[in-house]
């Protein structure tokens, strides 16, 4: 097929709740949505950076800018045979993955939809429905945490991640572990400790956790290594995994045993599923992290999951706990066992609401 044009959209949305990590505090998104043409079909993608560059280098604004300027005008006009070719129309753009997934995941809903299956069936998913876990942000103090713990659970997610950085880590970490003695646990650092700090780190080897995630620099594997052969708590990457290579690297010298795999920091649906495959050989096991996504991110995400090396609840919760209203109809929803069954609609599987987007709408451009 020959991608005809492409739409770009920036809606406005306000959280229901703040969110706070070692980076600083979310209130609202600036999101940046892709509407791309082909054979009088669409598809619909979502650009997953930040606000700012401070995830990593992408940010709103400057996706918006190599989104309308390299990523759509490398790709419009060009015949494809698969969506996996769709990356490798931009693959002279060095970085700027998320600007670059958006288009590529749009094209994989385009071609689902014109094939008239699902994603998921598509993208090669095993998985009827998928577990579930919550990412909550830092809270004002440890007793909010716990009832925001004990609210998420009673919802029925499987697994809980709790944001620390340095003065809100061991003992509040303690505190979540007495409270809740059994449930699966994780920590994320979002790189905000350095090997200075093993010892905390490893002090956090008392409560059991599943992992703790990405607890140095955002670029690093070399001290990640270090790090994992002092601890007995499994590392998992996050931002240092940008692609199969990455990866391949990073477990070869012992950075990590997990990897979390973000459609947007790895460029896509086709470099998800190479990471997916590689560590499933391996038996290593992968989850699917979030960005505050909305809806349409959310349903790509939903799809990637179903993948079989997706073994560990995913940050993939219910829309409810970010958005009033999200962006897809109906929206998604978790069951009482704390899973999201996937859906059978052709694409995505989520209905786009392309009237509230009309209405969050605070710039577009239409590149043919």
């Amino acid at each position: 097929m020959k991608i005809e044009r492409i739409e770009l959209r920036e809606v406005h949305l306000q959280l229901v709740a703040p969110f706070e990590t070692s980076f600083g505090v979310t209130t609202g998104r600036r999101i940046i949505l892709v509407k791309v043409f082909a054979e009088g079909l669409h598809g619909w993608g979502e650009c997953t950076c930040n606000e700012g560059p401070f995830y990593n280098h992408e940010a709103t604004d400057t996706a918006w800018i190599v989104l309308r300027d390299y990523v759509a005008p490398g790709t419009i006009g060009k015949e494809i045979n698969s969506p996996e070719e769709a990356s490798t129309l931009t693959a002279g753009i060095r970085g700027n993955k998320m600007a670059r997934a958006a288009v590529e995941t749009a094209v994989w809903d385009l071609e689902a939809r014109r094939r008239g299956i699902p994603l998921w069936q598509l993208l090669g998913g095993a998985q009827e429905e998928i577990p579930c876990g919550v990412s909550i942000g830092l809270q004002e103090s440890d007793s909010a945490l716990l009832k925001k713990i004990e609210t998420e659970l009673s919802a029925g997610y499987q697994r809980i991640k709790i944001k620390i950085k340095p003065g809100r880590d061991y003992e509040m970490t303690r505190a979540v572990r007495k409270e809740f003695p059994e449930i699966r646990l994780t920590v994320d650092a979002n790189s905000a400790y350095t090997l200075q700090d093993v010892e905390m780190l490893r002090r956090l080897d008392e409560f059991d956790l599943m992992l703790i995630e990405q607890p140095l620099a955002y670029d690093d594997i070399i001290d990640h290594a270090e790090l994992q052969r002092q601890i007995s708590t499994p590392i998992c990457l996050d931002e240092s995994i940008l692609s199969v290579e990455d990866a391949r690297k990073a477990l070869s010298i012992g950075a990590c045993r997990i990897i979390n795999i973000k459609l947007g920091r790895v460029g896509g649906h086709a470099a998800a599923r190479r990471i997916e495959t590689y560590c499933r050989e391996r038996n290593v096991p992968v989850w699917c992290g979030g960005m505050l996504e909305a809806g349409i991110g959310r349903a790509h995400n939903i799809a990637m999951s179903t993948l079989p090396g997706f073994v560990m609840p995913g940050d993939v919760s219910a829309s409810k706990r970010y958005w009033k209203e999200d962006l897809i109809i109906p929206p998604v929803e978790v069951t009482p066992r704390g899973t999201i069954i996937k859906r059978s609609d052709p694409g995505i599987g989520y209905e786009v609401n392309e009237t509230r987007i009309a209405a969050l709408t605070v710039r577009n451009e239409v590149i043919s």
